[in-house]
């Protein structure tokens, strides 16, 4: 099975003074902005927006309109106006801030080799920037962005870096791989502890002195460190886990965002395709996603608020699609509707407490159980059906 690398980008795989950068970064943005915003009310609405889109938690919205829902209010004009500005600000002047960074010598040395191990790689950088900023990072590092899978930005995440859903999420739009996943990254508060809380193995990229960090911080070194080490990890070490209650909460909040992506635009007939008779189109899975939300797990839920030790049924599902002829309803209104049933999920979910997810209970497969591996099972069921979802799309 083959390693699934997560990278973060700015200290990580580029120098970059964030004390230095982000200033200049703002100061140059007021300037091109000018003629449309005063200086002053520009970087109030810009550390507006990004408050928002660090705290955001809304699965139905990317960063990207977090941000702008938050923005372009403030200084009362419309995104459509602002657009070209702002499109020459990140094609012809945000380039100009690449000597506020210098190249880190073994990045390109590190990327090459895991590339040429056939290793998985993702940019796991922060979404807080548009995607041209993002392009533009990678290159300052001597990278090559085609080099890479998937490379994270506002315009296509849902969830910061201090989620663990953020994680969850770019496991889901690589098709949750099967194998050993790790997170490689400086921040200890948004690179390892997050991943950490979804499961993931990590590798915290530092130059400090060991005495510096706690026992959480785990393996740690340059990238050259972490090529020599593994070279000699065992594989089965990196493997996920994904049975805590807060990994658990992580892949399911991060689904639906996943689905938003990974299915935002497509038409009626790549919704209705069946790439085999045996196979399910892509509204057979979310109907059936949909339907399996408000008929199996919101009703599991409420039995364990009802009853102290409840049977847990599980019906037969796999007839629902030829039953319900799920393959004329309209895909993109039953995503619309998964979207509304995981939000009432998650709020029944909300106020667990640890002796909550403790209760026990009889499943009618698996016996003897708790709520915590009742709602690992929905976290299970949301994983096989982003990499069924996935396959399809590879495949069109």
């Amino acid at each position: 099975m083959k390693l699934t690398l997560l990278l973060d980008l700015d200290d990580t795989l580029l120098n970059t003074n964030m004390h230095a950068f982000i200033p200049a970064y703002f100061q140059a943005l007021s300037r091109e902005l000018a003629p449309y915003i005063a200086p002053d009310q520009m970087t109030r609405a810009l550390l507006s927006g990004t408050r928002q889109m660090n705290e955001s938690v809304d699965f139905s919205h990317s960063l990207q309109e977090v941000f702008d829902a938050e923005f372009y209010p403030q200084p009362n004009i419309s995104r459509s106006d602002l657009e070209p500005a702002i499109e020459n600000f990140y094609d012809n002047i945000f380039p100009n801030l690449a000597g506020l960074t210098s190249q880190i010598p073994e990045a390109k040395r590190f990327v090459d080799w895991a590339l040429s191990k056939g290793y998985r790689i993702a940019i796991a950088t922060d979404p807080l920037f548009p995607r041209k900023a993002t392009l533009h990072r990678l290159r300052w590092a001597g990278l090559d962005p085609q080099q890479f899978e998937l490379i994270s930005s506002y315009e296509n995440f849902h969830f910061s870096k201090t989620h663990p859903a953020y994680y969850a999420e770019i496991l889901a739009l690589l098709g949750w791989p099967v194998g050993p996943v790790l997170m490689v990254g400086n921040d200890l508060a948004r690179d390892i502890l997050p991943a950490k809380k979804l499961g993931l193995a990590t590798y915290h990229v530092n130059a400090e002195p060991a005495s510096s960090f706690g026992p959480e911080a785990g393996p740690r070194g340059t990238l050259d460190d972490l090529r020599r080490w593994l070279e000699s990890a065992d594989p089965a070490s990196l493997m996920p886990s994904f049975k805590s209650t807060d990994s658990v909460m992580g892949i399911i909040s991060a689904t639906p965002a996943a689905l938003n992506g990974l299915l935002n635009g497509l038409d009626s007939s790549s919704w209705s395709r069946k790439l085999s008779p045996d196979e399910w189109s892509l509204t057979e899975l979310v109907c059936h996603l949909r339907d399996s939300e408000r008929e199996i797990h919101q009703i599991q839920i409420k039995l364990f608020n009802e009853q102290s030790e409840p049977f847990i049924p599980r019906p037969d599902t796999s007839v629902w699609a030829s039953q319900r002829d799920y393959l004329h309803e309209c895909g993109s209104s039953a995503l619309k509707e998964f979207n509304i049933a995981r939000r009432e999920t998650l709020a029944l979910l909300k106020n667990m407490t640890q002796k909550d997810w403790e209760r026990k209970a009889r499943h009618a497969i698996f016996g003897p159980t708790k709520f915590l591996e009742v709602i690992s099972f929905m976290a299970d069921h949301d994983r096989m059906h982003i990499q069924q979802a996935w396959t399809t799309l590879k495949k069109m």
